[in-house]
């Protein structure tokens, strides 16, 4: 009997359904993050229902990839179409998730990582066949969207919901405290602390150059004289500049030597000084992530980024999964006796690590 005569029809059915639903979900994800980039889900939330024409008119762009785009929203179920007037409108419950006012809640923005991360593709298919990994640099545009979207996070809850996480840390910038963000990339989270605490002094640490660039133009723009920006690997922090506060933000799981890292920071903060980590909410082990909201997601992008920029400088390949029980191992071998594991609802993909030095 051969193979296919054993198999269950229904079965085979039901997970080419499945897979048919995958490619149009990737497809609808491309278009919306085309959408966000160039403004349609802004503009129409703006306008009562369109036509094509009107909506291409009010956003300043070519009316027949403007009409073509709106056939994938539409099909995708994010915009609505009558068919007699031949009239498109965005939902205000679907703008609510998808425009630039929506601040933090705007999930448009996180679709641009999918086509980021194609652009690789050809690249993590030879690094499957041999090894080693993709630097930094090959991937157009990371740093520019990753600012994007964990910058509406930080001028959205950083100052009000993050930092009074750690206990009595509000307070102690007010009055004056020194703080380094440790993978700080284009430098958001230090310039939103250094306005709001002009008592306190901020140090970035990155170890990509253009980033760090776009960091102190935006630092000068806003005249914070109280923040400051270096290029360094977060490995090679000693204990010669102590701080009270060190912040890292989804920047531990894909550096090259975390555990070194992570015992620096212990080495560079003063006794009874916070570290506040937020990296990737998961589990260590696969199979208690098969229920995981965003598994696929994490997975996906810690095979397509994570994972091969470590790898790329002769890492570990740590991975954006790693989890919560080796967070939880590596700051207990690093020092960290003292951890306190928080969640906020406005960073479901997140955990927050409250860990302090005694």
């Amino acid at each position: 009997m051969a193979a296919s005569d054993r198999l269950d029809p229904d079965a085979v059915k039901a997970f080419q359904g499945k897979l048919a639903g995958y490619m149009n979900a990737s497809a609808a994800v491309l278009m919306i993050s085309i959408g966000h980039q160039v403004g349609l889900f802004d503009t129409m939330a703006s306008l009562q229902a369109s036509t094509s024409d009107e909506i291409a008119d009010a956003a300043g762009l070519d009316e027949r990839y403007v009409r073509e785009w709106l056939g994938a929203m539409v099909t995708a179920g994010i915009v609505r179409y009558r068919a007699n007037a031949h009239t498109y409108q965005l939902p205000a419950e679907h703008a609510a998730l998808t425009t630039r006012a929506a601040g933090p809640k705007n999930l448009a923005r996180l679709m641009q990582f999918v086509p980021l991360l194609a652009a690789v593709e050809d690249q993590v298919v030879d690094r499957f066949r041999e090894g080693g990994g993709i630097a930094y640099r090959d991937y157009a545009r990371f740093h520019e969207v990753m600012a994007e979207v964990s910058g509406a996070q930080f001028e959205h809850g950083l100052v009000d919901r993050m930092l009074p996480l750690v206990p009595g840390m509000v307070e102690a910038l007010e009055g004056g405290a020194e703080v380094a963000d440790v993978g700080t990339g284009s430098g958001r989270a230090v310039n939103v602390m250094a306005a709001a605490f002009p008592a306190s002094r901020f140090v970035g640490y990155d170890i990509s150059e253009d980033a760090i660039a776009s960091a102190r133009a935006e630092a000068e723009r806003a005249g914070l004289g109280n923040a400051e920006f270096e290029v360094k690997d977060a490995a090679t922090l000693d204990g010669s500049r102590q701080f009270d506060f060190v912040t890292t933000f989804d920047a531990v799981h894909d550096q090259a030597r975390p555990r070194d890292m992570v015992r620096r920071i212990h080495e560079a903060l003063r006794p009874g000084g916070y570290w506040l980590c937020a990296d990737i909410r998961a589990s260590s082990h696969v199979g208690e992530n098969i229920d995981h909201p965003t598994g696929v997601w994490g997975y996906t992008i810690s095979c397509m980024h994570c994972m091969p920029v470590s790898l790329a400088d002769g890492g570990e390949g740590l991975g954006a999964m790693w989890g919560v029980q080796q967070a939880r191992q590596m700051f207990a071998d690093a020092g960290f006796d003292h951890v306190v594991v928080k969640t906020l609802d406005i960073d479901p993909t997140n955990n927050y690590y409250v860990c302090r030095k005694d």
